[in-house]
């Protein structure tokens, strides 16, 4: 029963994340949910040896149909692992439960802005080009690697806001841009768990499975609606991240 529970929340979350992000709001809670007692470093590093594959695949299928520019997001691949790895250090120094409480407010305001500006992310329109454009998405990668590394919970869906508004992608490029980055700070945080003993491999072979075949599929239904079906999406994630993140801070809250 386990296997089944695991394997068909990864399959999900593969999905749902291929498209735009959040597949950590469907296969961390089913860890936690099936392996109440354990060490909550070991569920979360074997999340990431599963979902760093199914964002792996995602970012295959994208850069095949999808043109991305390259030069400005392999030098963003660089520093967003080193943000990444110095978020990882930093949590092992500083609590992030300022961060806990402000979360919601960020992601309300990202939803907010979000269905305000109608014609946002519908457009691929690039802010910047050359150098320019390497400087914005590196500026990206390390500030949003730093928090994956530090704290993590809608790191997908702060990728896919910052490339829309801040480059100026329009939400299928954009997603296809943050799975590359978000498949490098994955790929961060496994190597640690992993060196930490962190990760039950067994699991985790069978779940990146799942997750890349929900990956493939959610991707191929991204690639054929396009960026208004992206849009979409991501208002719906970001929707129940704030539910979920504000559930969470106000409980440990009330939790003290």
């Amino acid at each position: 029963m386990e296997w089944l529970i695991l394997t068909a929340a990864a399959g999900l979350a593969g999905f749902v994340d291929a498209i735009v992000g959040g597949g950590g709001l469907i296969l961390v809670p089913a860890l936690f949910a099936t392996f109440p007692a354990a060490h909550p470093a070991t569920l979360l590093g074997t999340n990431k040896s599963a979902s760093v594959w199914g964002t792996a695949a995602a970012t295959w299928r994208y850069a095949r149909r999808v043109d991305l520019p390259w030069r400005a997001l392999l030098p963003a691949v660089g520093v967003c692992l080193l943000g990444a790895w110095a978020g990882a250090w930093l949590v092992t120094r500083v609590r992030p439960d300022a961060l806990r409480l402000a979360l919601p407010v960020v992601l309300l305001a990202v939803l907010l802005y979000t269905l305000a500006r109608k014609d946002l992310g519908r457009h691929h329109r690039p802010r910047f080009s050359g150098r320019a454009e390497a400087w914005a998405a590196c500026a990206v990668g390390g500030g949003i690697g730093l928090y994956d590394g530090f704290f993590g919970p809608g790191t997908g869906s702060f990728l896919v806001f910052a490339f829309v508004r801040w480059l100026g992608y329009d939400f299928l490029r954009a997603s296809a841009a943050a799975k590359l980055l978000n498949t490098t700070s994955n790929v961060a945080a496994v190597a640690l768990f992993a060196a930490k003993g962190h990760v039950w491999w067994h699991y985790g072979v069978a779940m990146a499975l799942a997750n890349v075949v929900g990956s493939l599929l959610g991707t191929r239904l991204a690639l054929r609606h396009g960026a208004g079906f992206v849009r979409g999406v991501f208002l719906l994630v970001v929707t129940v991240l704030i539910a979920k993140t504000a559930w969470d801070a106000w409980g440990t809250v009330g939790g003290h």
